[in-house]
């Protein structure tokens, strides 16, 4: 192709090297390729030198435009019932990524784009990788036949770019399943150095955080971003169907669960000792606050014989209360 005549592309870019892979290999065949990013409420994706960082690095060594889409509100209520469940963690893989490839198509039309490319091998993923849900994929998101997966494309059904001409199996993969020996070795060949680890990038696929993913989706009715930036942080104790409570765990979550407040939650905090910040948050939160002041001198420096002074600030007004350390036994069964 000469360079005024170039088809575009549009690649779904996750900073991990398979699609990296995908989009060299675009390249490599002429076409002009444009990437798009997506960012959810539950990536690291600003987060320090997190996953939008990579992103915006990988970009630039790809020579890529970049394009960041983020799912807020909508991915919030997909959550609430994914039509086509979840995985070992709270992960609704295959409608997230038929909303990731749903942004895609907006922005391959926007562009005048011809197809889209992803990253995707078959059989990597136990979910969202097998043969019948890539289908399921392409036609939720209204894309059968434009989606290429240059790494696995030449073991996957004629997509409508083949047929007409524009790609030839002969230059698409035959990668399938979770090794990774042929990327590292495509890596080597396009010259790409540190190839990231293999990753999801998704704290739904962590267990851990999806134990408290799926309380809280129990637990309310209408969860706001700021729930879900709370979960990220802190011990999360559900203290009733109502009422939550967590504590910080270093310095940097207890600015983050000050900042995170909102007007009627209660912030806890040990008067006199080194310790936690700790939230309640929910409906019934009176009727716990000795509960949630002595678990806050349980996780502080105060001495476990004697009692201390708690401060407790909700909305403008601060009161104090003397509580004695917790033992374990009392609350660990509302530990997640």
């Amino acid at each position: 192709m000469t360079e005024e005549k170039k088809k575009k592309v549009v690649a779904l870019l996750s900073g991990g090297l398979d699609s990296q892979l995908a989009i060299r290999m675009m390249q490599e065949q002429g076409f002009d390729v444009s990437a798009v990013a997506i960012k959810t409420p539950f990536c690291d994706f600003d987060c320090g030198r997190g996953c939008g960082f990579e992103i915006r690095e990988r970009a630039d060594d790809l020579d890529v435009n970049l394009k960041t889409v983020y799912l807020g509100d909508e991915y919030i209520e997909m959550l609430k019932k994914p039509k086509h469940g979840i995985g070992a963690g709270f992960n609704p893989c295959v409608d997230c990524r038929s909303m990731m490839f749903d942004a895609a198509k907006k922005h391959m039309e926007d562009i005048g784009a011809e197809f889209i490319i992803s990253g995707e091998v078959l059989g990597q993923r136990p979910m969202s990788q097998h043969a019948p849900a890539l289908r399921t994929i392409e036609k939720e998101s209204n894309l059968v036949g434009k989606i290429v997966r240059p790494l696995s494309a030449a073991l996957l059904p004629e997509t409508i770019p083949e047929k007409e001409g524009l790609i030839k199996r002969e230059n698409l993969g035959m990668i399938e399943g979770r090794t990774r020996r042929n990327q590292l070795d495509m890596a080597k060949k396009y010259g790409i150095e540190d190839p990231p680890n293999a990753g999801g990038g998704c704290l739904l696929t962590e267990p851990q955080f999806g134990v408290k993913a799926k309380d809280l989706f129990e637990h309310t009715k209408n969860p706001t971003i700021n729930d879900i930036d709370l979960l990220k942080i802190g011990r999360h104790f559900r203290l009733d169907e109502e009422t939550k409570f967590v504590v910080g765990r270093n310095e940097d979550e207890n600015e983050m669960i000050k900042a995170i407040a909102l007007p009627n939650d209660i912030l806890l905090e040990a008067k006199d000792f080194v310790g936690p910040v700790s939230i309640l948050r929910g409906v019934n939160l009176k009727k716990h606050l000795e509960f949630a002041s002595s678990v806050t001198l349980r996780y502080s420096d105060a001495p476990s014989d004697k009692t201390a002074i708690v401060s407790i600030k909700q909305n403008e007004s601060v009161e104090e209360i003397i509580s004695k350390t917790a033992k374990e036994e009392s609350y660990i069964r509302f530990r997640m």
